[in-house]
C-alpha cells in the first residue's frame, strides 16, 4: 500500500522544571524537544516516508515506479514548487527527492530554505535534474544536498544510493535519539536532585524551629508570605521563587541559642537579648560556608543560623545567608547586627522582616497570646519607615489576600486561635491610620516587631 498527498502553590515549595532548577542552583537546563523526526530508525531503511517535487507529473511517475518496483512504498509528492515546504513540513519525510530546474522557485531555493530550518537542517535531499552545468551541481553541493544524479536517472543508481543514504539517516537517527534518551535520564536524575535540594533546605529551616517546640509551621509561613511580598514588590519570578525558598532559613542560628534562652517563658533580660541577637551573623557564617569561629559557637541563633547556611554555594542558601544576617536590620538603622539603613538592607532581608514580623504577632508564644489580625496590621502599618522599608510594606498590604490565605493554610495543628475569616477590606476597615495604633498593642519600632515582646527568637 502506498499513499500520495498534496498537502502549584500550595506555597511550600516550588514546582519543578528548568526555571526552578536555576532558582536553585543558578544554572538552566537546555529543553527536552526532540531534535529528530519522530521516525524510528529500523523503519527509515525498511519503510521509508520519500517526498518527491518535480513540476514535471511525468518525472515523477517514473521516479515513483522505479522506487516501487525496489521495495519502498510511501510516497508524497507535488508538482507545486511554492507547496514543497508545507508538504515536507506536514509529512515529516526520511528523504527529499528533489528537481532543480523549476519555474518561480528552484530546486536550489528550496533547499536552502531546508538547510535555514533547524528541524529540517539534516534532512538528506538528494537532486534529481537535468542541468549539467558543473556550477550547478557545486552549488548545490555547498548548499547541503546529500547525493546529485543527472536526469535520466538509471533505476540502479538511484536505489543504491537511496539505500546508502538511508542507512546514514537512520543512524543518525538512532544517535539523536539515544542523545535525547540520555538527556531525558539527566533530567529526571535532576528533577530528584531539585526534590532532594528542596527537602534539605527544609529540614535545615524545621532545625532551628525543632528546638522551639511553640513556632510551630512558623517557618512555612514566613516563607510563603515572603514570595508573596516579593512578587507584590515586582522582583522577578525567578528571585521570587528564591527568596520563597530562602526565607524559612532566616532563623537557622537559632541552633546555637542555649535552651535556658531560646526557651525561656518571660522577657530575655539585657545579657540574653545580646546573647540572641548574635544569632544572625552566626546564621550568615552557617550559609555562606565561612570557617566557625569557635569563640561565638553556641553563642546565638542568627550567628548559628549563617554558619550552618554558609556552608554551601547555592543561590538559594546564598540568600538564606544574606536574610539570616539582615532580616533584622531596621529601615532607620536601629537594627541588628550592623545597623544597616535603608537600601543599605539587601532586599530579601527587608522583605523577610516584614515576614517575620507579621507571623511573630500573629502567633502564640509562651510570653504572649497572638495579636488579632488587624492590631498585626496596625503595628507593620506603624513600622512603615521606621521599622520597615515603605516599599515593602506595601507590597505585603497588596498582597494581604493571599498572606491570609498562607496563613490559614500554614495555621499550627495546636492552634487555639479561631481562624481568620474576615475578608481584606473588614480586616483593613478595623487598620487605624498610620500612628493610630491600638492602645496597649506594642510599636513596631519596639520588642513586638523585633522579635515579639523579649524573645526575638522568632
Amino acid at each position: 500500500m502506498h499513499s500520495e498527498t498534496s498537502v502549584p502553590d500550595d506555597g511550600r515549595w516550588p514546582p519543578t522544571g528548568t526555571e526552578t532548577l536555576h532558582t536553585i542552583f543558578g544554572t538552566r537546563k537546555p529543553s527536552l524537544e526532540p531534535t529528530f523526526l519522530a521516525t524510528a530508525s529500523d523503519s527509515v531503511t525498511t519503510n521509508p516516508r520519500i517526498v518527491i517535487i518535480d513540476d514535471e507529473p511525468i518525472n515523477i511517475r517514473v521516479v515513483r515506479r522505479m522506487l516501487m518496483l525496489a521495495g519502498y512504498e510511501q510516497f508524497f509528492t507535488t508538482t507545486d514548487p511554492a507547496a514543497a515546504l508545507e508538504l515536507i513540513r506536514s509529512c515529516q519525510p526520511d528523504v527529499v527527492l528533489l528537481d532543480i530546474m523549476m519555474p518561480e522557485i528552484s530546486g536550489l531555493e528550496i533547499l536552502r530554505q531546508l538547510r535555514d530550518d533547524e528541524k529540517l537542517v539534516d534532512l538528506p535531499v538528494i537532486i534529481l535534474t537535468a542541468a549539467t552545468e558543473r556550477e550547478t551541481k557545486l552549488e548545490a553541493l555547498r548548499l547541503g544536498a546529500t547525493e546529485f544524479l543527472t536526469k535520466p536517472v538509471d533505476s540502479t543508481e538511484l536505489e543504491a544510493r537511496l539505500r546508502n543514504v538511508l542507512k546514514v539517516k537512520a543512524h543518525q537517527d538512532w544517535i539523536k535519539r539515544y542523545a535525547w534518551e540520555l538527556e531525558l535520564e539527566v533530567a529526571v536524575r535532576t528533577t530528584e536532585l531539585i526534590h532532594a535540594h528542596v527537602e534539605v533546605i527544609g529540614c535545615l529551616a524545621k532545625v532551628g524551629e525543632y528546638r522551639d517546640t511553640d513556632t510551630g509551621n512558623h517557618v512555612l509561613r514566613v516563607g510563603s508570605y515572603a514570595g508573596i511580598i516579593a512578587q507584590h514588590l515586582g522582583l522577578d519570578a525567578e528571585t521570587a521563587q528564591r527568596i520563597r525558598l530562602a526565607a524559612p532559613l532566616h532563623d537557622i542560628g537559632k541552633v546555637g541559642i542555649p535552651d535556658a534562652i531560646l526557651q525561656k517563658p518571660g522577657r530575655l533580660d539585657e545579657i540574653e537579648m545580646d546573647i540572641i541577637r548574635k544569632h544572625s551573623p552566626f546564621g550568615e557564617r552557617l550559609c555562606t560556608n565561612s570557617p566557625e569561629d569557635p569563640t561565638t559557637a553556641f553563642i546565638s541563633h542568627s550567628l548559628a543560623g549563617v554558619e550552618i547556611i554558609a556552608k554551601a554555594s547555592s543561590p538559594v542558601l546564598q540568600m538564606a545567608a544574606s536574610i539570616a544576617y539582615t532580616h533584622h536590620e531596621k529601615w532607620d538603622g536601629s537594627g541588628y547586627p550592623r545597623g544597616l539603613a535603608g537600601e543599605a538592607i539587601p532586599v530579601e532581608g527587608r522583605i523577610t522582616a516584614v515576614a517575620d514580623v507579621f507571623d511573630a504577632l500573629c502567633s502564640r508564644r509562651p510570653y504572649k497570646k497572638a495579636f488579632p489580625p488587624e492590631e498585626a496590621l496596625a503595628i507593620i502599618q506603624e513600622g512603615r519607615g521606621t521599622h520597615f522599608d515603605p516599599a515593602v510594606v506595601d507590597a505585603f498590604f497588596q498582597g494581604l489576600d493571599e498572606i491570609l490565605a498562607a496563613h490559614s493554610r500554614f495555621a499550627d495543628d495546636d492552634s487555639a486561635e479561631a481562624p481568620w475569616t474576615d475578608p481584606r477590606e473588614k480586616l483593613l476597615e478595623r487598620v487605624p491610620p498610620q500612628g493610630d495604633v491600638p492602645e496597649g498593642a506594642p510599636a513596631a519600632s519596639g520588642t513586638a516587631a523585633a522579635g515579639c515582646a523579649g524573645s526575638a527568637a522568632s
